[in-house]
């Protein structure tokens, strides 16, 4: 089974099957295959300045932008632990034992960080949290719990949906992925635009409602879409090659994951709170969320090519060569788009028509964008060193460069608000970039050394 390509076996339909060949891979197959994929993180890429941009018009936007910035972080914080399912469902979902075990170890986790978010949410819980850690104001604290509230069903149901996308993405079935974020975005669309009408909901509100709407629907299409792939993997007798999958060599394989999602989403709130005690706390808490949906539309690009080196690597390594000329260019392409953004005139029609900031906070987001240019471009960097991690199942390494990066950005948070006295966001921008510089530098001998092919 070279290539990594598990054919259907003896022409029965009914056969576990891995549609992976990387005998000859090109740059088409890597577009074609990256392209939907890319798509589908594009699109959620476009959730957050379209939530921005309601916020924006409704009531007491600095405000309501800044609470509902800081109740993503805190969500994104609890759904940590289970970010990095997709991928490893990708890696390792490859016949009936190895999908059942991943679906109970998924359920596991998806149960653990709802408990997480509940406990969160209890009045005591999250103003020591919000009040004594972050250091809010009333006015955002308050706006921020109920936000948080509202995305009580947003971690287990990223879980749930990013199970099924990787079992679709190991399967070749990128497509169905990129039409289960359409039904998201629709649905988040919807929500929010019936509750901009009404006279008492705070913005903040109205964009945690719209998200958790959409993931919630998102997860149950992406499970209808992937029942032909589970119905085939479950009526399979066929077992692949390979050690048997076993929930300790699932752990084994995915803490190291999960840690990292938990330090790199953990990031979040730690700039919150320095920019919370900066100077110009206020705005750059205002204008943060902002900039970095503007950042993430580029970055989305480059976050999808994990999963396509993982599932397009091949077994001895033969893609790795197509895979790297392909990674050059999209880095380049994603640094090339954001800068056409962030060092023109195009800046003020995006932060002042689009996004709706007022011309004050269209100018304070400025340099902040323009710092993080080549943020884009050395994600997709990453994104092809942890597949090749993963791909030799070396995920401990990736924690470690993810630990890397998050001590140099702190490092750097504490020593630009706390001894040069900088402005919040422009210090965060640097700390970001300073922070992914180290984890890069970091993979490049690991990643240098793996087999190149047969």
């Amino acid at each position: 089974m070279g290539g990594g390509c598990y054919a259907l076996r003896r022409g029965r339909r009914r056969a576990a099957f891995v549609v992976t060949d990387t005998t000859h891979l090109s740059l088409r197959r890597v577009f074609v295959f990256w392209l939907p994929l890319a798509f589908t993180w594009l699109m959620m890429a476009t959730e957050g300045p379209f939530l921005a941009a309601v916020i924006a018009r409704l009531a007491e936007p600095k405000y309501n932008l800044a609470a509902f910035g800081i109740a993503f972080s805190l969500a994104l914080i609890v759904e940590a632990p289970i970010i990095m399912i997709m991928s490893a469902a990708t890696a390792l979902v490859r016949d009936r034992p190895s999908y059942l075990k991943m679906r109970t170890f998924t359920a596991v986790l998806n149960a653990a960080v709802t408990l997480a978010m509940a406990v969160l949410i209890l009045p005591p819980v999250f103003h020591l949290v919000a009040s004594g850690l972050i250091g809010l104001p009333p006015e955002v604290a308050s706006r921020t719990h109920v936000a948080t509230l509202i995305l009580l069903p947003w971690p287990s149901a990223i879980g749930f949906r990013r199970f099924y996308q990787g079992v679709l993405i190991r399967h070749g079935l990128t497509r169905r992925v990129a039409y289960g974020t359409v039904v998201r975005l629709a649905a988040m669309a919807v929500t929010a635009l019936l509750l901009f009408r009404h006279p008492h909901m705070e913005g903040c509100w109205v964009g945690a409602a719209a998200l958790s709407a959409g993931v919630v629907l998102e997860a149950a299409v992406s499970r209808i879409m992937a029942h032909g792939t589970v119905r085939r993997l479950l009526n399979s007798t066929e077992i692949l090659r390979g050690e048997p999958l076993t929930y300790r060599s699932i752990t084994t394989f995915y803490y190291p994951l999960a840690l990292t999602s938990l330090l790199t989403l953990g990031l979040h709130p730690v700039v919150t709170f320095f920019m919370g005690h900066s100077r110009a706390s206020l705005e750059s808490l205002a204008v943060m969320p902002v900039v970095a949906s503007l950042v993430f539309i580029f970055r989305a690009l480059g976050l999808a090519y994990q999963e396509v080196g993982i599932a397009l690597m091949g077994d001895e390594f033969e893609g790795y060569a197509t895979l790297r000329s392909f990674a050059a260019l999209l880095g380049t392409a994603v640094v090339i788009g954001l800068a056409l953004i962030a060092w023109t005139p195009l800046s003020t029609i995006w932060f002042e028509r689009v996004s709706g900031l007022t011309p004050d906070l269209a100018r304070f987001a400025l340099t902040p964008t323009r710092v993080l240019t080549i943020i884009p471009g050395l994600t997709v960097l990453l994104s092809f060193q942890r597949g090749i991690l993963v791909s030799l199942k070396d995920t401990g390494r990736i924690t470690w460069a993810t630990a890397i990066e998050v001590v140099m950005a702190v490092s750097t948070l504490a020593l630009g608000v706390f001894v040069l006295d900088g402005v919040g966001v422009v210090v965060a921008a640097v700390a970001l970039v300073v922070g992914r510089l180290g984890a890069n530098a970091f993979l490049v001998p690991a990643v240098s050394r793996v087999p190149r092919g047969p």
